[in-house]
């Protein structure tokens, strides 16, 4: 099946013929949709934090900084920038050279508002040796869009959001990248004064987001009283993962060989792997504010770092009670009612004796952990929190999307629509076991919650294999903490006219 050309491939990049042969299998026999036992909801499986317990979990949070912690931001931000200007590049693509549509309006009306007016302004005088409102006046409104969205200008189309310009500041404007750094200060600077930042980046921009930190770096720290450590990684090859054509058979490039994809956000398992810290907060690239909103953002941050220690806490010191064969009768039964009421973990089966309880236990508690924060649904579009049938017959909270949902099962699309909360990605993960060692993450993926998409290449259809996503099936077997936070925490720019909202104002 395969060529000598073939396996040359594979070896380079580090995939073996057993995961080719389980790619093909899941093409041929698709992925097994998940069972909905329950929406999560603040009665069952989202914690409400009142504000008298408030205080007490950030307390926890700067404890375990101040007794030196090990703390790192991760932030994929490989995504590039061309679905937030969608409308645009469609106007430029019409036979009007005139803005028709709200949205298309809208930005010109406003043009003087987005932090990269200036660098636009400016990109244009090079170009045509006109202005911005001098283009816009004599009615070459494309032009204006060409030089902001084609490499000819700014080539905003074809970089990542994280290298765009997004606020303004008197001192100078910002892109996400800055706001991350920045917002590291408030609740991730280690005892040290240190701010770790790890950024997952494509190949082809990774010098530009090295060049655009060596330059504002210094003048952060200043500023800011912290030492910033930015590293950087590529999704790995290894990750990639087989097309194939219609009849599933592998689809084969113009030259003849195999054609492989990026395997999506889930492949960053491997990256967040690689992270050797203590706590490691995840959060995507383009959900950042001004300065004026980072404290509230910060807090909440806090709050879910709280969390996440005082519950770890309470883990390690079963797992040191389970492990020492001490363990028994009512204490083991406290445990059990522990991970059935706050880890919301349902077993599968009744226990035959305490030492059948005691393993379970073991195996239950001992896996990383993480806290993530949930917003009310607001009807955006993406995945939520539900108490989900595992394969080993338990059911235990999960972060869902509706790939993962058959649709033809109208019980649970009922219960994926009236879900009462939203995922905004915005989650502390606890990486290592109670004896300290770090957990190979690799060994919690539940590989059979991937999905297949349809594609196409040169003009012939493909389907494509999308590995489990990075808070979905990539840790499907963490141990999980829902926890409700304001909608103010969760401002994502999916669109270039977002960045006219207040919060980003």
């Amino acid at each position: 099946m395969f060529t000598k050309e073939d396996l040359a491939l594979l070896r380079k990049k580090n995939i073996s013929q057993q995961q080719i042969e389980e790619q093909l299998n899941f093409f041929r026999n698709g992925f097994p949709f998940l069972k909905i036992v329950a929406p999560a909801s603040v009665e069952k499986g989202i914690l409400r934090i009142t504000e008298s317990e408030m205080e007490e979990y950030r307390r926890a949070w700067q404890g375990a900084l101040e007794a030196g912690k090990s703390v790192t931001k991760f932030v994929p931000a490989s995504g590039a920038a061309s679905r937030m200007f969608k409308e645009l590049y469609t106007f430029l693509n019409s036979s009007s050279d005139r803005p028709e549509t709200h949205f298309v309006t809208t930005f010109f009306d406003n043009i003087g508002r987005f932090a990269f007016y200036d660098a636009l302004n400016e990109a244009c005088r090079k170009k045509t040796g006109k202005s911005v409102p001098e283009l816009l006046g004599s009615g070459n409104y494309k032009q204006v869009v060409k030089i902001l969205l084609l490499p000819e200008g700014l080539n905003y189309g074809n970089l990542p959001k994280g290298l765009l310009l997004f606020h303004s500041y008197k001192e100078g404007n910002r892109t996400p990248v800055g706001e991350q750094l920045t917002e590291g200060t408030y609740y991730a600077k280690e005892r040290s004064g240190v701010v770790n930042v790890h950024f997952t980046v494509s190949e082809e921009h990774r010098e530009l987001f090295e060049l655009l930190v060596a330059a504002r770096r210094l003048g952060y720290e200043l500023k800011l009283g912290a030492k910033f450590k930015v590293s950087y990684s590529v999704q790995k090859s290894s990750t990639d993962t087989l097309a194939v054509d219609l009849e599933n058979n592998p689809f084969r490039n113009e030259d003849g060989s195999l054609l492989f994809r990026p395997g999506g956000h889930g492949a960053l398992i491997e990256n967040l792997n690689e992270i050797d810290s203590d706590f490691i907060f995840i959060k995507n690239i383009d959900n950042v504010v001004p300065d004026r909103l980072k404290e509230n953002e910060a807090f909440y941050k806090q709050l879910l770092g709280g969390v996440l220690v005082k519950i770890q806490q309470r883990a390690f010191g079963y797992l040191d009670e389970l492990t020492s064969g001490a363990c028994s009768g009512d204490r083991l039964q406290e445990i059990l009612t522990f991970t059935e009421n706050e880890l919301c973990i349902a077993p599968n089966r009744s226990f035959a004796d305490e030492g059948q309880l005691r393993e379970y236990l073991i195996a239950k508690l001992d896996r990383p952990f993480r806290v993530c924060g949930m917003v009310k649904n607001v009807g955006e579009p993406g995945g939520g929190p539900f108490i989900v049938e595992n394969p080993d017959g338990t059911a235990s909270l999960q972060i869902l999307e509706s790939s993962q949902i058959d649709e033809n099962d109208e019980k649970a699309v009922a219960a994926f629509r009236n879900g009462s909360h939203f995922n905004p990605v915005d989650l502390v993960c606890g990486v290592r076991c109670y004896k300290n060692n770090k957990f190979d993450l690799t060994r919690f993926v539940d590989k059979n919650t991937g999905f297949i998409s349809q594609k196409s290449k040169n003009g012939k259809e493909l389907k494509a294999l999308e590995l489990p996503g990075l808070w979905n099936g990539a840790m499907s077997d963490w141990n999980t903490v829902f926890v409700e936070v304001p909608l103010t925490t969760f401002n994502p720019v999916k669109t270039v006219n977002d960045l006219l909202r207040p919060e980003h104002q």
